[in-house]
C-alpha cells in the first residue's frame, strides 16, 4: 500500500504480485477501477484481485480521484482527466512501457473503455463489469446525483455515525458529501463523452462484459458488442447491478478464463504497439 505522485495528485495505490513462478511476459499487469462516489479499492480485493495474484498475473489497485484516501481537488472529474490521470501513474508505476489489462466495475467500466479507445497502445484486454454505455445513463446518474448532493448537504449523519460508533459507513458518507457537494463530479459526469457505434467498432483488444439479467445496462453491453468483433457478453441469471458483490464466485471464474484467453492470444499473436491519440 502507498501513495503515488501522478498527474499532479497523491493516488492510494495498491500492488499485489503475481504468485512466485508464475508471472510472464505474456501475463499481463491488470488494474482495476472502480465506481463513483461511495466505492474504492477496497470492493476488488478478495472477490477479484487477490485471486487474480494467485493466478499469476500482478495486480494494481487504486483509489479514483477524490476516492477513498487519494486526494480530493476540486475539478477534474471528467473520463478525459481520468484517463490522464491512469496514463500518468502507469507510468509513475514503471507499468506504462506494455499493455496493462483494465478490470472496471460500474462508471470504473466506461473510464476502462474510454482508456483503450484514448489509449489503444497501453491496453491489451479489457473486462467490464455492469459498465454504463449510454446517454441516457448520464441523465440518469447526474439525477440521482443531484438528488443524494442536496440530502447530505448540512447532513448530521455523519456525526450521528460516528456517535454510533459506525466509523466506516461516517467516512463513506463523509467522502460522498465532499464529491458531490465540494467538487465539480456532478457537472462532470453531466457534460460526459457518450459512445457511439463507432467508437465501439473501434475497441480492437479482447473484451469480456459481465451484466445481471435484470440490470437496465444490458441493453447498452449488447450494442457494444454488436460492433466490437473481439467483445463477448455474460448475463448472470437472478441478478440486477452488484455482480461483484452478489456473485463473485461465478463472476471470478469468468474473469479468470478471460485473462488467461488473452494471456494466450498475445502470445500468439505478439502484438506490435500502436500509437494512440492521448484524447478524442
Amino acid at each position: 500500500m502507498a501513495f503515488v505522485p501522478a498527474n499532479s495528485l497523491r493516488f492510494h495505490v495498491q500492488r499485489l504480485p503475481a504468485t512466485a513462478g508464475a508471472a510472464g511476459p505474456a501475463r499481463p499487469v491488470v488494474v482495476f477501477l472502480h465506481g463513483l462516489v461511495v466505492d474504492n479499492l477496497s470492493s476488488f480485493y478478495c472477490p477479484l484481485a487477490v485471486p487474480v495474484a494467485r493466478a499469476g498475473h500482478e495486480a494494481v489497485l487504486y483509489d479514483l480521484r477524490g476516492h477513498g484516501r487519494t486526494e480530493r481537488p476540486a475539478t477534474g472529474y471528467d473520463s478525459r482527466t481520468a484517463v490522464r490521470d491512469l496514463v500518468s501513474l502507469l507510468g509513475a508505476l514503471d507499468l506504462g512501457h506494455r499493455p496493462v489489462h483494465l478490470v472496471g466495475n460500474s462508471y470504473g467500466g466506461t473510464l476502462a473503455l474510454h482508456a483503450a479507445l484514448d489509449r489503444p497502445d497501453l491496453v491489451a484486454g479489457l473486462t467490464l463489469l455492469e459498465p454504463p454505455l449510454s446517454g441516457a445513463w448520464v441523465e440518469k446518474m447526474v439525477d440521482t446525483l443531484s438528488a443524494a448532493a442536496l440530502s447530505l448537504e448540512d447532513s448530521p449523519v455523519p456525526a450521528e455515525l460516528l456517535t454510533l460508533r459506525l466509523r466506516k459507513a461516517a467516512n463513506l458518507t463523509s467522502i460522498a458529501d465532499a464529491l458531490l457537494n465540494r467538487t465539480s463530479l456532478i457537472d462532470d459526469i453531466a457534460a460526459s463523452r457518450t459512445f457511439t457505434a463507432a467508437d465501439f467498432a473501434r475497441l480492437d483488444v479482447p473484451t469480456q462484459i459481465v451484466c445481471g439479467e435484470h440490470s437496465e445496462l444490458v441493453a447498452g453491453a449488447t450494442e457494444l458488442a454488436r460492433h466490437a468483433p473481439r467483445t463477448a457478453i455474460e448475463v448472470l441469471p437472478g441478478l440486477g447491478h452488484d455482480v461483484l458483490k452478489e456473485n463473485s464466485g461465478v463472476l471470478r471464474e469468468t474473469v479468470l478464463a478471460h485473462l488467461e484467453a488473452t494471456a494466450a492470444d498475445a502470445a500468439r499473436t505478439a502484438r506490435v504497439p500502436r500509437a494512440g491519440a492521448l484524447v478524442r
